[in-house]
């Protein structure tokens, strides 16, 4: 079971800086619940002896895995409030306990 509180939920929209109305907060800590309540359903199974796979279907990947230009680390982290900028990282606060 969840241990999931309106505080957690609270937390989480500041920190997306998300603002949400009461019947928001009731709905997202119910769903978010719900959802942490799934995996744990999912994580009690047992696997053992059920090969990995990297696709529902089971299907091979489609392409190569080629690089591709993207944004710069400096373009990246120039938004980020707080980021460990002389190491390259973004700093996230503890969200859950």
């Amino acid at each position: 079971m969840s241990t999931l509180t309106q505080q957690d939920v609270k937390r989480i929209a500041e920190l997306a800086r998300l603002e949400l109305t009461t019947g928001e907060l009731d709905l997202f800590t119910r769903q978010l619940a719900d959802i942490l309540t799934y995996v744990e359903q999912i994580r009690a199974l047992d696997t053992t002896g059920v090969p990995p796979t990297s696709h529902v279907l089971n299907r091979p990947v489609d392409r190569d895995d080629v690089l591709q230009p993207s944004l710069s680390r400096e373009d990246l982290l120039a938004n980020a409030p707080d980021a460990a900028r002389a190491a390259g990282l973004f700093k996230v606060p503890r969200v859950m306990a």
